[in-house]
């Protein structure tokens, strides 16, 4: 027997033997156990393969929504935030009046707020988580999601607060008098109740009485 006869009998012998006693499909049932023990033992990515599987293989099983937001889920702890976040809003796209749609806008926030940077630096994931936060509270007020989002949500508006005196100061140290007096006012104007509010209008006087001896021709 030639070597090229050979390794197409033993390629089909391997199908044959694969289709009759090789691995079988587990169900949606058993996949979905496997997913959520892999999940719970830390194992994110397979247990997102385990979930992907049951989307793939069973998209009409009582278990395919439920993958669909595992999958979100397994990115999320494997601090893929940025996946899990599409994911997320896949989901809600999709299942707009499924019971898990507040979870899932909470989530959706945490993807941001876990990538929330030091104030010295551009707020635009505090932003993003705001205002999922937002729209949470304000679509489902009564719901155990919307507390834990009225707390990040303080979070958020006092970084932000906090971010608006951090460029204030800079541009002050500066001498960029009205540009700090803007970002002071700003503050004052959309965060006055976390906690920077006397000192952003004290900051504020001080560049009042700069301007002034400025345009007075006096050293500010």
């Amino acid at each position: 027997m030639s070597f090229g006869i050979f390794l197409i009998f033993l390629l089909n012998s391997c199908s044959i033997y694969n289709k009759y006693f090789g691995e079988k499909d587990l169900p949606p049932e058993e996949l979905m156990n496997e997913g959520l023990k892999d999940l719970d033992k830390g194992n994110y990515k397979s247990a997102a393969e385990k979930f992907q599987e049951i989307k793939d293989r069973y998209p009409y099983s009582e278990f395919a929504i439920e993958a669909e937001l595992k999958i979100a889920d397994s990115q999320f702890r494997n601090r893929e935030y940025d996946i899990a976040y599409d994911a997320y809003d896949e989901f809600e796209r999709m299942h707009p009046r499924d019971e898990n749609i507040p979870y899932t806008i909470y989530q959706k926030g945490m993807c941001h707020f876990q990538q929330i940077k030091t104030i010295d630096r551009e707020q635009t994931h505090t932003v993003l988580a705001k205002d999922e936060f937002e729209r949470l509270i304000k679509r489902f007020p009564s719901n155990e999601y919307a507390d834990r989002s009225r707390k990040n949500l303080r979070k958020c508006l006092i970084f932000l607060a906090e971010h608006e005196l951090y460029v204030g100061n800079f541009y002050f140290k500066m001498k960029q008098y009205k540009a700090a007096m803007g970002r002071y006012r700003f503050l004052i104007e959309n965060y006055p109740d976390m906690g920077q509010y006397h000192e952003a209008l004290q900051y504020i006087s001080i560049c009042m009485e700069k301007i002034a001896r400025f345009e007075e021709g006096l050293d500010p």
